[in-house]
């Protein structure tokens, strides 16, 4: 009797299903960054205690990381009092942290007090990338407008002609003043029809909304992140921005307003609103914000987080330091990022570059 065509289907793909499961699991062991695997320098011989200050949210990969290192290096305790990343910079300048972690950009009020204390800056040790989609976990900045607007994708550029204003330079986080980063006024973009939309659209005003411009607010690391990225540090904003300290309440409003154009996270985008594809140049090709946009850096807007330490020029990072930041960006330490709940692995080249840093 001949087989039914549907069974014949159903068992070509149970006969399959193992190698597609392989192939994903491959596809899988390939985003982690290749990288030397941690073998230590120095063995720490005597109890050590290694005290970190900092963001909450980094708490759960951080459990992993000294669960891991511990196996390595098994006279090393940890101390974490992650109150929240606004601690972070205080401990470390008044000596009662080794370590400070940041899920957000380090402002450069926060720097300039270790300078005045210490006379050099805090040393930045990029650990991870934020998530795509992860509330919690420093999320890459989506674009959203309302799902009517003809618009698929804008360079930073143009983000920046949107949501900031003519501006004669911006500071740098070393203090340096970049007229560079200046613009005139005729750069601003204030209606849809500046991007190109015709018809109705052409004289219709652009809704900028976005979060509070706030530096001390704890929920300023989405806005410091944009305003790095996009208008290079600068902080003169549209006039017109309507503020909103909920990343929802943002996605909220810009489904509701056919104008709007807003940031936050991919998780707050719904059935109203659109995501746009971001440009890291004029004239060069939009990227989806997407996983592997992310963990590549391929998306202009991604985001890291960071573990900030005392250095001063020209001596050796304190070899506990030193042994464990080596452990973070090796191939162990990455691959816990991979495990972690929602933080990307950093890529190869960019783990190299951080490793440089504590030689």
């Amino acid at each position: 009797m001949k087989k039914p065509p549907h069974l014949c289907v159903c068992f070509l793909v149970a006969l399959l299903l193992p190698t597609y499961v392989l192939i994903a699991v491959a596809v899988e062991a390939q985003s982690i960054p290749q990288l030397a695997p941690y073998k230590p320098e120095t063995q720490l011989s005597s109890p050590e205690i290694l005290r970190s200050w900092g963001s909450k949210e980094m708490a759960g990969l951080m459990r992993l990381w000294e669960a891991d290192f511990e196996r390595y290096q098994p006279n090393i305790r940890f101390a974490d009092t992650l109150k929240g990343t606004e601690t972070a910079q205080a401990a470390l300048f008044t000596h009662v942290a080794d370590m400070a972690l940041m899920s957000r950009p380090i402002l450069a009020l926060e720097r300039h007090v270790m300078f005045r204390r210490e006379h050099h800056l805090p040393l930045e040790i990029t650990v991870a990338t934020g998530s795509l989609d992860a509330e919690d976990k420093t999320f890459a900045l989506a674009i959203l407008v309302n799902k009517e607007n003809p618009v698929s994708g804008l360079s930073v550029s143009q983000l920046d002609g949107i949501f900031g204003d003519q501006r004669t330079g911006a500071w740098d986080e070393q203090f340096i003043w970049h007229p560079e980063a200046g613009r005139e006024a005729d750069r601003n973009l204030r209606t849809w029809g500046q991007l190109g939309l015709t018809g109705d659209w052409a004289d219709k005003p652009i809704h900028v909304y976005g979060y509070p411009v706030t530096i001390y607010s704890p929920e300023s690391g989405p806005m410091l992140s944009f305003r790095k990225a996009v208008m290079q540090g600068a902080d003169i904003w549209n006039p017109d921005l309507q503020e909103i300290p909920e990343g929802s309440k943002i996605a909220e409003a810009v489904g509701k307003d056919r104008y709007a154009i807003g940031y936050t996270c991919l998780c707050f985008q719904s059935a109203v609103s659109k995501v746009l594809a971001v440009a890291a140049a004029d004239g060069s090709v939009p990227v989806n914000l997407t996983k592997t946009s992310v963990a590549d850096r391929l998306y202009p807007l991604s985001r890291s987080i960071y573990i900030y330490i005392d250095r001063t020029p020209g001596e050796p990072v304190d070899p506990k330091l030193k042994q464990f930041l080596t452990y973070v960006l090796s191939r162990e330490g990455q691959d816990a990022v991979a495990r972690s709940d929602g933080y990307l692995p950093l890529t190869p080249e960019l783990a190299h570059e951080q490793l440089q840093k504590i030689q």
